[in-house]
C-alpha cells in the first residue's frame, strides 16, 4: 500500500504564514502525497507553488464550525474553485443539526455538493464525529449520501476529538460505497493510518504526513 498517495499533507493553523505554505506544497511534491489543504487566503499561492504538479489543493468552506449561512459557504465555494481548488472539504452545519433542523442541514450540504459538481470539483462533507453519537452519525452520513457528496470527512482537527477508528467503522458501514471517507484530525502514527485505512478511510489529512510516510 502506498500510503503517500492517500494523503492530503495539511496546514489549516489560524496563524500560518506564506513561507510554511510554500514549505507545505515542496513537501508535497518531495514526497508524492496526494494534496495539500490549505485554507482557502491560501489557494493561489499553492497553484502558484505546485505549478503543472500532480498534487491536488484541497480547501476549505464553512472552516472551522459550520455554523455560517448557506450563502456564504457557497461563495466561498465558488471562489476556491476559482483560486484553483481541485477538492472542496466543507464543514456541515453541526449546531443546525443538533438543534434538529435537518431541512436546513440537507440544503447546506446540497447547495455546496451542486456548486462542486457544476465545475467538477470533488467535495468532502466534515461532519465533526467527536460531537455526535452513532445514531447521529447515520443519520447525517445518510444526508451526505442523498445529496450525493463525493466524501465524508471525520474531524476538522479544531473539535474535542478528532478521528477514530470506531467513528470511520460506523461511517463505512452506513454510507453507500461509492461515497469515500476521509480520516482527518490528531493523526500523528504511521500504524493509526494503517487502522483507520483498514477501517474504511481511503483518504488521510494529517499535519504529520512526513512521519506517517517515513516511519518505516
Amino acid at each position: 500500500m502506498n500510503l503517500a498517495n492517500q494523503i492530503e499533507h495539511t496546514n489549516l493553523k489560524p496563524n500560518a504564514v506564506n513561507e510554511e505554505i510554500i514549505k507545505l506544497c515542496n513537501e508535497a511534491m518531495e514526497h508524492g502525497f496526494y494534496g495539500v489543504c490549505v485554507a482557502p487566503y491560501f489557494v493561489q499561492l499553492a497553484k502558484k507553488t505546485l505549478k503543472k504538479s500532480e498534487v491536488k489543493i484541497i480547501s476549505v468552506v464553512g472552516f472551522p464550525f459550520g455554523y455560517n449561512t448557506v450563502s456564504s459557504k457557497v461563495e466561498e465555494t465558488k471562489k476556491a474553485i476559482n483560486s484553483g481548488a481541485d477538492e472542496v472539504d466543507m464543514v456541515a452545519n453541526i449546531s443546525a443539526f443538533k438543534s434538529g433542523d435537518i431541512a436546513t442541514v440537507q440544503n447546506d450540504i446540497q447547495a455546496v455538493v451542486t456548486a462542486c459538481h457544476l465545475q467538477n470539483k470533488l467535495v468532502k462533507v466534515i461532519i465533526e464525529t467527536c460531537y455526535l453519537n452513532e445514531e447521529e452519525i447515520k443519520l447525517l452520513c445518510k444526508i451526505c449520501a442523498d445529496c450525493e457528496a463525493d466524501f465524508v470527512k471525520t474531524s476538522t482537527g479544531f473539535g474535542s476529538e478528532g478521528a477514530t477508528v470506531e467513528a470511520v467503522k460506523i461511517m463505512r458501514k452506513c454510507l453507500p460505497a461509492k461515497i469515500k471517507i476521509k480520516a482527518a484530525g490528531g493523526i500523528k502514527s504511521k500504524a493509526f493510518a494503517e487502522e483507520l485505512i483498514a477501517a474504511g478511510a481511503t483518504r488521510i489529512g494529517s499535519s504529520a504526513s512526513i512521519e506517517l510516510v517515513q516511519a518505516d
